[in-house]
């Protein structure tokens, strides 16, 4: 049966290079609506996260996640899944640095405003960890990472020469991503950990946008 992994992959090797028309079936039978935009999978296991949390299932309402391995690769995403190829309703975030790539692949302002929201995509001040990691506090973050087992690794870290002069929050937001597979766990534990209050507004506005 198709499903919605099967759809990403699909319209991942598109993107690749590949042919174009083994996504619009998958597309169709999935009722696919909207494609959420995000550069990496550790993006894609926060939003997932937080949409079980709150009851939602994607999938059935015709929202698919994608994770573009790059925020580079939003133009050739846009191409394929916006109005000139599938015609699909685009959103999803990005970090404050890469907002060029989307301002100029959707060939739209994503500046405007002073707030978190750009015109449909959502805007973090740094990156999603950084917004996680602010909204949770260290202290915390460094229990889930006890927690999960990981402890004796960030001590290892933190004795690095290279960490010393760095606050406790880049120290602990670096640690994420010194193992493969590990922003991505940790992007669905700090989610996991959030109280209603505070999701960061990036990504609670994005979920309220789908």
């Amino acid at each position: 049966m198709t499903d919605m992994g099967a759809f990403r992959e699909t319209v991942t090797a598109w993107a690749a290079g590949g042919p174009g028309d083994l996504a619009h079936e998958p597309a169709a039978v999935l009722s696919v609506k909207t494609v959420v935009l995000l550069e990496g999978p550790s993006d894609l296991a926060a939003v997932e996260a937080l949409a079980e949390s709150r009851g939602r299932d994607l999938e059935a309402e015709g929202v698919c996640v994608l994770a573009m391995n790059g925020a580079m690769s939003v133009g050739r995403f846009a191409r394929l899944l916006g109005p000139a190829g599938l015609g699909l309703r685009l959103t999803g975030l990005c970090d404050e640095a890469q907002r060029g790539y989307y301002a100029r692949a959707l060939e739209q302002d994503v500046t405007e405003g002073t707030g978190p929201r750009r015109r449909g995509f959502f805007v973090c001040a740094a990156d999603l960890e950084d917004e996680l990691i602010r909204a949770l506090g260290v202290p915390r973050v460094e229990e889930l990472i006890r927690a999960e087992g990981d402890l004796r690794a960030l001590r290892t870290f933190l004795r690095q020469p290279a960490q010393r002069g760095r606050s406790p929050h880049q120290q602990v937001r670096r640690f994420l991503g010194t193992k493969k597979g590990r922003k991505i766990h940790y992007g669905r534990v700090l989610v996991e950990a959030l109280t209603p209050d505070r999701v960061p507004a990036p990504l609670d506005d994005l979920l309220a946008d789908v």
